[in-house]
């Protein structure tokens, strides 16, 4: 009867460990965008869940969560931050400070500095101004690699006991996001002065790590611009004869015919900072690698 006993015991500890390994136990990695939601999985692997819990409509730049949510923040194991002034509700709330980590804190003395005084909006966030310090850090391939590198360190420093498969698991999204920075530079050296603009400010560290001849409007792509828009449009382009505009989203098709009136093509080249309705991180990368080599040739 007693070893029947020891033997349910032991039974008993190996499904409750089953169950651990298999997701109900799982660590929880929570982060403040996409693409560091991807990173962190792509690293982890079957070792932690990483949550994004924002919502797929506007910018999560400018995402306020809701208690319910920060709560599930101050729950998890650990908190990916972008840095760059991205997420600005951090510094408005009480997050556990041994479980944060800024991705990007090793790259800071290169943050780009922005000036633009215009406010617009995104969705249901309210207005905003993009002025302050650029934030889509991660459209510097480069710099990517160095964000995901710092999530590592950081899992490895959280738990040792699964470095190596960190360590693997990182060593092939190092050579993803550096593949699409060897790509994106070779497209770019065939024509380096080539003009673009581009429809909203938000690819300054694309812009400086490539190379990019590139302007920027303050437009959105689901709303057609205004007549003073299109006449600062009309302006920009005889001083930057671009011939392709780079857009965050599909663009409004009444705008893509009336840029065509003048002489402009459209292009997606989507930043990917929220989650996407198809693929992910990587295909939506190579996809605006294509669209960007489009617009080269």
């Amino acid at each position: 009867m007693h070893a029947r006993v020891v033997f349910q015991v032991i039974l008993w500890v190996l499904l409750f460990t089953s169950t651990l390994a298999t997701g109900q136990g799982q660590v929880k990695v929570y982060t403040v965008n996409y693409p560091l939601q991807y990173f962190s999985q792509r690293i982890a692997g079957q070792h932690a869940d990483a949550v994004f819990p924002a919502p797929t409509e506007g910018d999560p730049a400018f995402w306020q969560p809701s208690v319910e949510v920060i709560s599930g923040y101050q729950q998890a194991d650990l908190i990916l931050l972008n840095g760059a002034n991205y997420a600005k509700w951090v510094n408005r709330v009480s997050l556990p400070r041994r479980k944060l980590v800024d991705t990007s804190a090793g790259f800071r003395d290169r943050y780009i500095r922005v000036t633009v005084d215009a406010t617009h909006s995104h969705g249901p966030g309210g207005e905003h101004s993009h002025a302050g310090t650029a934030f889509t850090t991660w459209l510097d391939f480069e710099q990517a690699a160095a964000q995901a590198r710092a999530t590592a360190d950081a899992m490895t420093r959280k738990w040792p006991e699964w470095k190596s498969d960190f360590s693997r698991n990182l060593e092939a999204l190092e050579a993803d996001l550096l593949e699409l920075d060897k790509q994106i530079q070779m497209i770019v050296a065939v024509k380096p002065d080539h003009p673009l603009m581009a429809s909203h400010p938000v690819y300054q560290y694309l812009q400086r790590r490539y190379g990019l001849n590139l302007k920027s409007m303050m437009w959105e792509p689901d709303e057609m611009p205004d007549e003073a828009q299109w006449a600062a449009l009309a302006r920009a382009l005889g001083d930057h004869p671009a011939r392709w505009m780079i857009w965050e989203g599909e663009p409004n098709p009444q705008i893509v015919k009336r840029l065509q009136r003048m002489g402009v093509e459209s292009v997606v080249f989507d930043p990917a900072g929220n989650r996407l309705d198809k693929g992910d991180f990587l295909s939506v990368m190579g996809q605006n690698v294509k669209h960007l080599k489009r617009a080269y040739q």
